[in-house]
This record gives structure tokens, sequence and C-alpha cells, in this order.
């Protein structure tokens, strides 16, 4: 039998096919595989869940303008066009395009009554927050090197650290992420899907999406499980790696001043490295069997939303050079000094 919302023009396409065709599942499978998906979403009618709702989109606006405007900081100040604050503008970046590719699509299904997303926005969806999660974890390595660098190395930092080498590190960190992602959503999706495709979610994350899928795919999510591993595991060993040659040089420092200021640069990365880290290991390192679709939606908020939101707070609030740049540039001009820079950076005619 035929999917029902297949229009009448499509069933009469289908009926000049050969026989052998007509036969087959392939032509239906084809037909339905573009269907689109339900989300379940985080809120329903409630007033409790209003307020939740509320507050959910007070915490997006924190994470979007904080995170604009630690990149325009760097843009803008002068003195904040070093390696370090270059990592953090794509860190920034990363985590304003991660809100921005969940809960917009969330906050319009809410609003507006509907549950549904497109097969295309499916993948859109996990391919893009797949790609950023993993450019993240690549690019929390670099800051931790570029920190033992600063510490352990400050003579050679220069060389060490220089602009190309920091902007080669940030690239090899896009596109492997982009490339493992794609390869993820390309096999994911190439599956038959099930049942009424009703995702128990907010987004088109994958434990969820990969619920849907029909046939044995115990192979696919081993690799899946493995690669999680080595993208999750595999960053911290390095960071932790980086930190241990860290602290041995503070140790040695004699100054109690240097060893304050070394604390002081290296605690802002770590906490963010807690919260993210600890956030991906929670969602993605437990056995399927001990998954419920609460305890996956209370992850992903975690490191969706809130951590998105918490890491410009830290860097600006802990970071002296930060919170001095933007102190100089709300006495200025802001708008004047956008224009300045852009007449810097375009072609002259």
């Amino acid at each position: 039998m035929l999917d029902p919302s297949i229009s009448n023009h499509t069933l009469y396409l289908h009926s000049l096919l050969p026989q052998g065709l007509r036969k087959g599942t392939r032509w239906q499978r084809n037909q339905t595989s573009l269907a689109d998906f339900i989300l379940e979403g985080l809120f329903d009618d409630s007033l409790t869940h209003l307020f939740l709702f509320s507050l959910t989109m007070v915490v997006f606006l924190i994470a979007v303008s904080g995170n604009t405007l630690t990149i325009l900081l760097i843009c803008i100040d002068p003195q904040l066009h070093a390696p370090m604050y270059f990592l953090l503008s794509q860190l920034s970046l990363m985590d304003l395009i991660h809100v921005s590719t969940t809960i917009p699509k969330m906050a319009t299904n809410y609003l507006s009554g509907k549950k549904s997303i497109s097969f295309v926005g499916c993948a859109t969806q996990h391919f893009l927050y797949l790609s950023l999660g993993g450019a993240e974890c690549f690019l929390l390595v670099v800051m931790s090197y570029d920190r033992y660098v600063a510490i352990c190395h400050p003579l050679r930092y220069a060389v060490l650290m220089s602009k190309r080498v920091g902007l080669m590190m940030v690239v090899t960190s896009w596109l492997g992420a982009s490339v493992n992602s794609l390869v993820h959503t390309a096999i994911l999706m190439h599956f038959p899907f099930c049942g009424p495709r009703k995702v128990y979610h907010f987004y088109c994350e994958f434990p969820a999406v990969v619920k849907l899928v029909c046939g044995d795919i115990t192979v696919y999510e081993t690799t899946v499980y493995i690669s999680s591993i080595l993208l999750l595991l595999l960053p911290i060993l390095l960071i932790s790696t980086s930190y241990v040659f860290i602290l041995r040089s503070v140790i040695q420092m004699r100054s109690s001043g240097s060893k304050r200021n070394a604390f002081a640069t290296c605690s802002s990365h770590l906490m963010v490295v807690s919260l993210w880290f600890g956030a991906c290991i929670f969602s993605y390192m437990r056995p399927r069997s001990q998954r419920t679709p609460l305890q996956d939606k209370v992850g992903s908020v975690f490191y969706s939303i809130v951590t998105p939101t918490l890491n410009p707070l830290i860097y600006t609030l802990r970071n002296k050079d930060v919170a001095k740049a933007l102190r100089r540039v709300l006495r200025r001009d802001v708008i004047t000094q956008c224009i300045q820079r852009l007449q810097l950076w375009l072609p002259r005619v």
C-alpha cells in the first residue's frame, strides 16, 4: 500500500513505471525518505512551561549578545589582536552559530503550534550541531596548547603561536569536524525511518534520530560510539597533558605575581573545558540502555544553551584585557570604530 500522503500526480507517474518496479518497495522508500520529522520540543502549553520558555529565550538573547560582543571587541580593539584572543573569537563564533542552529527553530515551533521539521532541515541541524561540537573540542585543545606555549615557552611564543600557525590550527579544527559530521550525517540520513518519525527532542540530535531507524544498526552505533570516544577523550588527554606541563612550570616560578597571572589565564579555559566536556560525556558516552529522553534533553540544553551563554561571561569577567577593552569601547563611538575597521579591510577603489 502506498503512503496516503503521496499526491495523485505522483501516483499517476508511479503507474507509468514498469510492473517490476511498481511491485518493489524501493520507489516507495525513496518517496517517503524525504518526509517531515516531528520534534516533540521542550515545552507544552502550561503556565510553568510558558515561564520556562520565556527564561530560555532570555538566556538565548544573552548568549547571542555576549558572543557577538566578544567577537566585535576582538575585531575592534587592536590590543586584542593576539593569537589567544583570535582563538577566543572563534570559540564565540562557534557558540553563536550553535545556539542559532537549534533555539530559533524550537521557538518558532512553540509559538506557531507546529512541530514539524523537513528532512533537509533535520539533516542540516544534525550536520551543523555535530560540526560545531567537534570543532569546539578541537579548538579547546588548541587553546590549551596556546596557554602551554605562553607559560612554558614565553620567549618562543611569537614563533610557536604565530598568526599563521593559529589560523592553520583553527582551519584544521573547522575542516576536520565538518568532514566527520558530513560522513555521519550522510550515513544516518541514508537509513530508512519507521513510524510517525517523532523525534523525542527539541532538535535533530543523533541519539534521538537514530532511534527512528528501521533495522539493525548495531555496527553503525558501535562505530559512532568509538568515534565519540576519540572525539572526546583524545582532546581531554591532550588538554590534560598541556596542563601537567603548565602546572610544573607554575610551581617552578619564584614570583607570586607570575603564578597568579598564570592561574588567572588558565582558570577561565579550565572552567569552559569542564562545562563543555562534562555535558558532552554525559550526553554521548552513556550506554543506550541507560538513556532516557528527559536525560538527553537536559544534557543537550546544558551544552547547547547554557555553556554558550556562560563562555563569554567567564572570559569577560575573569579576563582583565577583555574587560579593559570593553571599557575602552564603551567610552568611544562603537559605530565609528566599526566603520573605520571596515574601511581598512575593504579594498580601495
